[in-house]
């Protein structure tokens, strides 16, 4: 698969790029655990066939210390007994925010107050906000088809937008 539009090498993007990589800077630093911001994004990219995130999710999550099992399981979390209750809270929340138009009330009132339950305000902020741009980056990167498998841990952080 190649992309279909070199979309960081055109200028414009390139401007909005450093736009939404500062956004999401705000998130990384947040004091929403990195793990739980890695397995959020890992699992909207799965459900968004983003074969470019997933790849870069993965990485980044296996350098900051998550577990291949973990990693392997996340797709399948619900049937999984290596996630903590928060996270599953999280993930639920990641696939009901990523699935919109599959619901109609979008996330549910039960995934809701897990969330609540196990989550500060400032996490709860920061959780949303990683839903909201980690599809926004699935969508980027699906349009142009940009493939997964060449993504190297660091690139994004390393990349002079």
């Amino acid at each position: 698969m190649t992309a279909r539009f070199p979309l960081f090498e055109n200028a414009l993007a390139t401007r909005f790029a450093k736009r939404f990589f500062t956004a999401a800077q705000v998130i990384l630093h947040s004091p929403l655990p990195r793990s739980t911001q890695e397995l959020v994004s890992l699992r909207a990219s799965q459900i968004n066939g983003c074969g470019h995130c997933v790849d870069m999710h993965t990485k980044e999550a296996t350098a900051a210390g998550e577990s291949a099992t973990r990693l392997h399981l996340v797709a399948t979390w619900r049937e999984s007994t290596v996630f903590t209750e928060a996270e599953r809270a999280a993930l639920a929340l990641a696939e009901e925010g990523t699935r919109l138009a599959d619901a109609h009330q979008g996330v549910s009132d039960a995934t809701w107050e897990q969330v609540r339950a196990h989550y500060d305000d400032d996490q709860i902020a920061a959780l949303v906000c990683q839903v909201a741009v980690i599809n926004a980056a699935n969508r980027l990167a699906v349009i142009v088809r940009q493939p997964g498998g060449s993504y190297e841990t660091g690139m994004l952080a390393a990349a002079e937008l």
